[in-house]
């Protein structure tokens, strides 16, 4: 299909895609509305709808952002057949199932009757010569790919950003994916010298001020670092996410004197930071978490248990999050600390007074191990209550939340593109019945859409750290990259244990390690029903 037909055709079925997503909004809204406003109980009665609802903005959102892509390529004279390709199956796709029903989970399905649409509304997507040639454009794309992933489709459109990420594919590739599997099956931490590397080239501080130490770039160099990190092994890309964390929350809230104390060695990496956040009975429900902090003189005394602490025993600085006030004072009473501690080993994991822990054994995402932690009186001195007022923590973590959420969007992505390249080279390579795998269409079939939706999961992801770096809101796009990238990171590395067939299953193979790796990210940073919840409540809100 020509490129100008084919800018027609998307640019009309995205303007029936939200015209039908406008059509699906008003009609929940009139559902759980109560005098103008979002009832908590009605939400709540139709959850499965409004998240229903989330998935479809999502998928509108996607497409808008891959015809963007597309029509960059197109300008500067990139847009190669492999590209064009993309775009159709894309919207073929997309916009089948948003006329069909969309998979929210294995056994959840968001239909069209779930939001009373018009059949008329409908029919115009059905009808889109997208729809009616994406057949035919997946058995091309195919063959496409039987032959390798052709270059090209990855111009960022700016030098730098271009270089940094160069840079780290380079020592990714280098320092990293050669020795990932072994990392994860002998189950230790990633090797001091690697993190000694991933400081020496800026991965700490990309988001950071100058005069921190910090390389000054915006959230879209931060995506680019996280999404070639974790290509070659999450662990690696998810050392950065700690450190963008505690310095978004310093930077944003912390007074002048915590700023200098801590922002410099978190940029050089001298600093590693864990985030001590979730606790056993809370998960998500940050207003009922339990642990406290005691003011005692001088100093704070914490008492309480955290689980889930990722990178725990060997950080040096927790961003601890307490509750000051009473038992019942929900969101209110809760204080952001920032806790400096001791390393500690796989034999003293936390040598420090007033605080013990033990490691929770997983299945992936291994490299920085994972801890419950106890505390019983340890001491965090007063001036290290973040920005020295308490009662600020909630408001204080909900500013980092969309930095947050971009940076998983992008590692699931990086994910995406492993579990693609895993499978494309095996399929490659592997003979059945005489010939390549590659060659059958099924195996075509699952590489077409695993290339494709990773594409779509990664204009998504960039498209939202823009957003960020713009100064705009975005918690609602940081939702759609994350619930977006990360069902393409675990239907891309299952898709590819498929390809590979029993070997996918032998823990010798890399792709077993990418397919424990790409399940966390359904959960972790908000799990996908919390994206869902985040993104519905912000659209029947009329945001957006």
């Amino acid at each position: 299909m020509a490129s100008d037909v084919l800018f027609d055709h998307s640019g009309a079925a995205l303007a029936a895609a939200e015209a039908l997503l406008a059509q699906a909004r008003g009609n929940l809204a009139s559902r759980v509305e109560r005098n103008g406003a979002v009832d908590a109980a009605k939400l709540d009665a139709e959850q499965l709808a409004a998240h229903g609802l989330a998935w479809m903005a999502t998928y509108v959102a996607a497409l808008r952002q891959l015809r963007v892509w597309a029509k960059r390529l197109d300008e500067a004279g990139e847009l190669a057949e492999a590209q064009r390709l993309i775009l159709a199956v894309g919207f073929g796709e997309y916009l089948a199932q948003l006329s069909g029903g969309i998979a929210m989970g294995q056994s959840e399905i968001a239909r069209p009757q779930d939001f009373d649409l018009d059949d008329s509304a409908l029919a115009v997507l059905r009808g889109s010569p997208l729809v009616a040639g994406l057949a035919q454009a997946r058995a091309r794309f195919g063959a496409v790919l039987a032959e390798g992933m052709p270059s090209g489709g990855d111009s960022l459109g700016d030098e730098t950003l271009e270089l940094i990420r160069d840079q780290v594919r380079r020592f990714a590739e280098r320092a990293v994916a050669p020795s990932a599997h072994d990392w994860h099956r002998a189950d230790i931490f990633i090797p001091i010298e690697v993190i000694e590397e991933v400081s020496g080239i800026g991965v700490f501080g990309v988001t950071l001020p100058e005069e921190y130490g910090g390389l000054g770039l915006g959230k879209l160099a931060m995506c680019i670092v996280s999404e070639e990190l974790s290509r070659a092994y999450i662990g690696v890309g998810s050392l950065g996410t700690r450190s963008e964390i505690a310095g978004e929350l310093i930077r944003v809230s912390g007074t002048p004197e915590q700023k200098a104390r801590w922002l410099p060695g978190i940029a050089s990496g001298a600093v590693l930071p864990t985030a001590v956040f979730t606790e056993p009975n809370a998960g998500s429900d940050l207003a009922n978490l339990q642990t406290r902090a005691v003011k005692d003189g001088d100093v704070y005394r914490i008492y309480g248990a955290k689980t889930w602490i990722t990178h725990g025993a060997r950080s040096d600085l927790m961003t601890l999050l307490a509750r000051t006030g009473a038992p019942d004072s929900g969101y209110r009473g809760l204080s952001m600390f920032l806790a400096p501690k001791p390393r500690g080993d796989d034999a003293n994991p936390f040598p420090a007074d007033g605080m013990s822990g033990t490691e929770i054994p997983v299945l992936g995402y291994r490299g920085m191990k994972e801890y419950e932690i106890g505390f019983d009186g340890f001491a965090v001195a007063v001036d290290q209550l973040l920005g020295g007022i308490e009662g600020e923590g909630f408001k204080q973590l909900m500013a980092t939340f969309e930095s947050a959420r971009v940076q998983t969007a992008a590692r699931a992505v990086g994910v995406a593109q492993n579990a693609f390249e895993l499978a494309l080279a095996y399929a490659q390579e592997r003979r059945q019945f005489g010939r390549h795998l590659v060659q059958f269409p099924r195996v075509q079939s699952k590489l077409t859409m695993m290339a494709v939706e990773t594409m779509m999961a990664r204009q998504l992801a960039y498209f939202a750290a823009r957003e960020k770096d713009s100064g705009r809101r975005c918690d609602i796009e940081a939702g759609m990259a994350k619930l977006l990238a990360a069902r393409v990171a675990w239907g891309n590395a299952d898709n590819a244990v498929q390809i590979h067939g029993g070997n996918g299953y032998a823990i010798e193979y890399p792709i077993s390690r990418v397919l424990c790796d790409a399940r966390i990210l359904n959960i972790f940073e908000g799990a996908a029903e919390i994206q869902a919840q985040i993104i519905a409540r912000g659209l029947l809100a009329g945001r957006n």
